[in-house]
């Protein structure tokens, strides 16, 4: 994958210009950026932050003692952090397969 120059950046149509793109002296990662900017990982995303919110649910309908609804938004808040974390490593996964490289490779993320 290359970066392509924004429309205002000086150096866009000069290819023998330092500070051309891709920025390889300031850029360390090969994929900064990939969860965001890849849109099958925002239904993980998602899921996940829901599951967080639930989890926070939770913890308030045990301390007022719903202990019924604890117990709902308890389950769907662990089922939808584990949905959305593994939403998000199968897409990473899959986006490192196209590379040919293992999940856990040390360059990039």
């Amino acid at each position: 994958m290359t970066m392509v120059a924004g429309p205002d950046d000086p150096n866009r149509n000069d290819p023998t210009s330092e500070h051309g793109f891709p920025d390889n002296a300031r850029t360390t990662r090969s994929h900064a950026g990939e969860s965001i900017e890849d849109q099958r990982n925002w239904p993980g995303i998602i899921l996940a932050a829901v599951g967080i919110v639930l989890v926070g649910i939770t913890l308030t309908a045990a301390g007022y003692g719903f202990a019924g609804w604890a117990t709902v938004a308890g389950i769907l808040g662990g089922v939808c952090i584990v949905a959305g974390v593994l939403i998000v490593v199968l897409e990473h996964r899959r986006i490192k397969a196209k590379e040919g490289a293992a999940l856990r490779e040390p360059r990039g993320h």
